[in-house]
Parts: C-alpha cells; sequence; structure tokens
C-alpha cells in the first residue's frame, strides 16, 4: 500500500517504515545513476518518482541526501537536486583514493581467502576475458566490481572496508565512461587480475599485494586521463 499510512487489522491507521521505504528508494535511485539511465546533470524531482515509487517524497528525499553525501548527487539552491557531474580531476582524484584504501584493504583480506574465494574471482575474471572480443562496458564493469568485491569483502578492519565502499560509490556513476572510453585498457585489466589471484595463491608478501593492487587502479585512472588529455575537443 503507497501512501504516508497503511491500515492495521484493526482499522488504525499507522506510518510505514520510513526506514524500508527509504532504503527502497536510495537502491532504486542509485541502480538508475549506475546504470546511466539518470545521467550526469540529470534533475532529480521528488514528487514523480514518489509517485513511480508509490510512496512520499519523504523517505525519496532522505535516500536523496544519501545520495548527497556520497557524492553522486549534487543540490543547487533553488534548483534542487541532481545526479553530480563528473570531470576528470573528480574522477583522478577519486580513483586515487581508492586505489590506496582498495590495494590495503586487498592485502588485509589475502590470508582470509580461501581456494573457493580464488576460484570464483577467477571464474569472474574469465567472463570479463569472453567479453573483450564483443565488448560490452556496462557488463565488463559489474564484472569488475564482482571481481574485486570478492577480493577486498573479507577485510578485517571495518572502517578500511567502508572507505572502500564510499570508494565504488561515488565511481559508480562514471565506471561506464571509464572502459568506454579506454577499452584498450580492459585487456590489460584482465591481465593484472590474473597477477593479482597469482600472488595471493602463493601467500606473497603483503607490501608487494597491495602495491599491485593500488597500482591496478592508478593505472586505469592514468590511462583515462591520458585519453581525456589527447581526445578530440568534442569529446572532451
Amino acid at each position: 500500500m503507497s501512501g504516508t499510512a497503511q491500515q492495521t487489522a484493526s482499522g488504525t491507521a499507522t506510518a510505514p517504515d520510513q526506514g524500508s521505504k527509504s532504503e527502497q528508494a536510495y537502491a532504486w535511485l542509485r541502480e538508475r545513476i549506475s546504470s546511466g539511465a539518470y545521467s550526469p546533470g540529470f534533475r532529480l524531482v521528488l514528487s514523480p518518482i514518489a509517485y513511480e515509487l508509490g510512496m512520499s517524497v519523504v523517505p525519496v528525499r532522505e535516500a536523496v541526501r544519501r545520495l548527497e553525501a556520497e557524492g553522486l548527487v549534487t543540490f543547487e539552491r533553488n534548483v534542487g537536486a541532481s545526479v553530480a557531474l563528473v570531470d576528470a580531476s573528480e574522477y583522478a582524484h577519486t580513483m586515487e583514493t581508492l586505489g590506496l584504501v582498495e590495494g590495503f584493504a586487498t592485502a588485509l583480506s589475502a590470508p582470509l581467502l580461501g581456494p573457493e574465494d580464488l576460484q570464483r574471482a577467477e571464474e569472474i575474471n574469465n567472463r570479463m576475458i569472453s567479453l573483450l572480443d564483443d565488448f560490452d562496458p556496462h557488463a565488463f564493469t559489474e564484472l569488475n566490481r564482482q571481481f574485486h568485491s570478492v577480493l577486498f569483502e573479507p577485510c578485517p578492519n571495518p572502517h578500511v572496508l567502508d572507505l572502500v565502499q564510499r570508494g565504488w560509490s561515488r565511481l559508480s556513476s562514471m565506471r561506464d565512461s571509464t572502459f568506454a572510453f579506454v577499452p584498450d585498457r580492459a585487456k590489460r585489466s584482465v591481465e593484472e587480475h590474473t597477477q593479482i589471484l597469482r600472488l595471493i595463491r602463493e601467500g606473497a608478501d603483503a607490501l608487494e599485494l597491495e602495491t599491485t593492487a593500488r597500482n591496478h587502479r592508478l593505472r586505469t585512472r592514468d590511462a583515462f586521463l591520458e585519453a581525456r588529455r589527447t581526445a578530440p575537443a568534442t569529446h572532451a
């Protein structure tokens, strides 16, 4: 039942579970931003969104504020909320930060990863390899997220893990544009995945693994920035 109240069995109105509604609105909006359905600059008008979701504007507003805190949405006075515009410097800063914290998280997770985890990561990477000939940037990006999630999710430090997840959230509205803009980077990326898995299986030194994982992220950053630098003005 949509609206601002629900009826109990006795007919008494009760307030809806706003936390649950807010979470639903957040997930719905975030998926659309991540998929590109709501592209950078798209205005998020609360009433139509609430109507489509069958809820009041209150949980939608809460979801938008949460997305704003993650950097996926911006709010301008007298204009309202919009999907955040992404520029090269913002992308570079996000990738640099994510490279640092994700590299560390991967090194911390490595001793906790079992054979099944590594097999799952390898299978995901093989699926990424299968996409290279008929390249689909969106599917490749989603598999890339899954691959790295296997390797950093066991991180025993919750604060580091939170920073990694926040970094991925900030990237979610721009990741498709990365591999679409630098498709040649995709092949090198899966090769580096194989190298990371090899180091984990061999029980490599934590610092070596951390550095390898960090450099993997930074090479993608550098490829994107180089492509932006050399692209024609119409693609900038």
